[in-house]
């Protein structure tokens, strides 16, 4: 499954608050990539989609979407060159702490630990975000007795939606942070991994089993698997069982490459995709598997809007990736729409940072 699409239970009960799987920065790069490469292009687009507010705001459905404009933030502040956009859309979001990780008694676990996450990574400090100490909420989100220790929970009345994606988010914030329960949700993190190297996506539905890890029919899910490695490789120094397990992962990812740099998704989206091979590019580079996240960066790169587009139904978009190939003739034709506008935004954002590695890798 594709985390474009399996993106909307990872915390967050109400589709209009939709979490989006996301990067960090495989290392900050000591400078920004040239704005006229494919990254820089790629960056460019996506702070223009940014509104005045610092937000994406959907049209389509008329709601600002925090856990998109989180995923924009991580990218661009991922690329360099924007730390002006960067600024802008998380003072944006620590403006909307509560409407996004949970108002009252609702709390989001996936979406408090994505934010946590950008406070960290882009300086505006998870214990003092927004007013809300980040850090001390998500710990509270983080399961203390057996089986289920270590998990992370939402507590709301939609029920608890929390899944690997925000375990990923929840281990690097608190690892970063260097609070109490990161062991144990890191434990229960490397549960998740199955025997092949792959991470699955799903917990267990029943928190009462013995067996809350990987079984031998639990679904292989390339986007998680990817983002494991994106989001933990700059945190797992000194933790040896994280690093054997991202290089498992690593391994995994690079059998589903296909000869032509592409990857696809989850069960549910197989075929070869920009998010899936994207995530997965980063992950190559934060592996120093250079060669791999290159492969991976010319199939995406193929998917930009690139040249002179003015007068065409493309008029500016340069720099935007499309999803897959049916997307991008689509848009050729007919531009890109407000009901299309969201699949290129979750695209861009998981897809543009994973071609710098076409001008820097293992840097």
């Amino acid at each position: 499954m594709s985390i474009s699409t399996s993106v909307r239970r990872a915390g967050v009960a109400l589709v209009a608050s939709a979490l989006a799987a996301s990067l960090v920065a495989v290392g900050t790069p000591a400078e920004a990539v040239s704005p006229t490469s494919p990254a820089g292009r790629g960056a460019t687009w996506l702070a223009n989609q940014l509104n005045a507010k610092g937000l994406i705001h959907n049209r389509q459905y008329a709601f600002n979407d925090y856990g998109l404009t989180a995923d924009t933030v991580l990218a661009l502040d991922s690329i360099g060159g924007h730390q002006r956009d960067v600024r802008r859309a998380r003072k944006a979001l620590a403006r909307h702490v509560a409407a996004y990780t949970g108002k009252k008694t609702d709390r989001y676990a996936g979406a408090t630990a994505k934010l946590a996450v950008v406070a960290q990574e882009t300086g505006g400090g998870a214990r003092h975000f927004g007013g809300y100490n980040l850090v001390a909420r998500l710990g509270r989100l983080v399961a203390t007795d057996a089986p289920i220790a270590g998990r992370i929970e939402d507590r709301s009345s939609y029920g608890d939606l929390a899944n690997t994606i925000g375990q990923i988010f929840a281990v690097r914030a608190l690892l970063r942070a260097g609070h109490p329960a990161a062991r144990s949700a890191l434990r229960f993190l490397l549960e998740q991994q199955c025997n092949r190297g792959f991470l699955r996506l799903e917990f267990n539905s029943d928190k009462t089993a013995t067996q809350q890890g990987c079984t031998g029919s639990s679904p292989a899910d390339t986007d998680v698997t990817a983002l494991a490695v994106v989001e933990l490789a700059p945190v797992a120094a000194g933790h040896g069982a994280l690093r054997h397990a991202l290089r498992d992962a690593t391994r995994w990812l690079k059998r589903q490459q296909r000869s032509n740099g592409s990857l696809g998704g989850g069960v549910s989206t197989p075929a070869a995709n920009a998010n899936s091979t994207g995530l997965a590019g980063s992950a190559f580079r934060a592996e120093g598997r250079c060669g791999a996240a290159r492969a991976a960066a010319r199939w995406v790169a193929k998917l930009q809007i690139t040249g002179n587009v003015s007068g065409t139904p493309l008029a500016g978009e340069r720099g935007a990736i499309a999803y897959d190939r049916t997307a991008l003739r689509t848009a050729r034709q007919d531009g890109i729409d407000k009901t299309a506008r969201d699949q290129w935004r979750r695209a861009g954002a998981q897809a543009a940072p994973a071609l710098v590695a076409l001008s820097r890798c293992g840097s």
